[in-house]
């Protein structure tokens, strides 16, 4: 590398922390090391109806798609940790669960416009014809890989990114740029002969370590799937209403991990009752859930995991019985057929 090429890493480097991202790491703009595996990964139908992976499948093969001529990798984190609300996990009540990255705005508004600007920063320091594209995971490419590559982190056994200082509690943003810039040395895995997320999975959706199958994942089922969730798994997802940490809560480099500092990605308004969710239509659903992350689901979806978790709950919730009695005769079949089940589980099937 040119001593040139040093001068505008460190320089980029020093910009994304101006820019409030808490790790920055830089590396080279190649086919991902990980893309024989990514393919067998989705031959395999572990993505289940995530067919957005397949239809991209040779954009994420090749960063040179995104952005041709690209050279290198600028990854970013930003912690979601502010988000926890206890060291073991979430405190519920009477709310469900949420994965810690949904307590607050919709990460995609907080990253995107910063990793624009650093994008326009290296346009700007290195001159020329320069050109760079900012990608968070609306993009098509394989960013976790990318990241790792780049020396951010290492790929866990859970298939998360991990990094010692922020464990695996943080989103990734991507810039591909066409810039030439030193590059970061990589990490090793320091899994070693840990398999505690692997072992907590309530559904056990790890095939083995480092490969998930996505079709028994409580993230995936909760918040991509839009079908009924499979009847042998619902008793898995337990009190998840929207996603699941537990292969990250038990991981031991989390307990290390830093709290972030994103008060964008804070936690914001208690969620209030499950019971009360089932009076939301359509349009109330938008209003309430407008700039976050739980309007992936829709109505629908959340409404349906709504009515999994009160089933969960059992016979010693009789306060569930009168708002899933109601919801027999929703607009939305998979609401109305979750909430069949949940009166079942409670007893009351009609």
């Amino acid at each position: 590398m040119t001593l040139v090429a040093r001068a505008l890493g460190e320089a980029v480097r020093a910009r994304a922390l101006e820019l409030s991202f808490d790790r920055v790491a830089i590396g080279p703009a190649e086919r991902p090391e990980h893309g024989a595996a990514f393919e067998r990964w989705l031959d395999a139908g572990y993505a289940g109806e995530m067919g957005y992976l397949e239809r991209t499948r040779s954009e994420r093969l090749d960063p040179a798609r995104l952005l041709p001529g690209c050279r290198s990798v600028v990854a970013t984190a930003v912690s979601y940790n502010a988000a926890a609300t206890s060291p073991e996990g979430p405190n519920v009540g009477r709310e469900g669960a949420l994965a810690r990255y949904a307590h607050g705005r919709d990460y995609h508004d907080v990253l995107k416009p910063r990793l624009v600007a650093l994008g326009e920063y290296i346009r700007q320091a290195a001159g020329g014809d320069v050109t760079s594209r900012a990608a968070v995971d609306t993009s098509a490419v394989l960013e976790r890989d990318l990241a790792a590559r780049a020396g951010l982190g290492w790929i866990g056994k859970n298939t998360n990114l991990l990094t010692p200082s922020l464990g695996s509690y943080f989103f990734i943003g991507i810039v591909l740029t066409t810039a030439e810039l030193t590059f970061d040395e990589r990490q090793p895995d320091r899994c070693g002969t840990c398999t505690a997320c692997l072992d907590a999975c309530p559904t056990r959706a790890f095939v083995e370590p480092y490969v998930l199958d996505a079709r028994r994942c409580i993230s995936y089922l909760t918040i991509e799937h839009r079908g009924d969730v499979p009847a042998e798994l619902r008793a898995g997802v337990g009190e998840w209403l929207f996603g699941c940490d537990v292969c990250q809560d038990v991981c031991p480099w989390n307990r290390k991990a830093a709290p972030g500092h994103e008060a964008a990605l804070a936690p914001a308004a208690e969620l209030g009752p499950l019971e009360a969710l089932f009076d939301l239509d359509d349009q109330a659903f938008r209003a309430r859930f407008r700039g976050t992350a739980l309007a992936r689901t829709k109505r629908a979806g959340l409404l349906r995991n709504a009515a999994i978790v009160l089933g969960n709950r059992g016979r010693g919730d009789r306060r569930a019985v009168g708002v899933l009695t109601r919801a027999l005769d929703d607009r939305a079949d998979v609401v109305r057929r979750a909430a069949a089940w949940a009166l079942e589980r409670l007893g009351d099937a009609p």
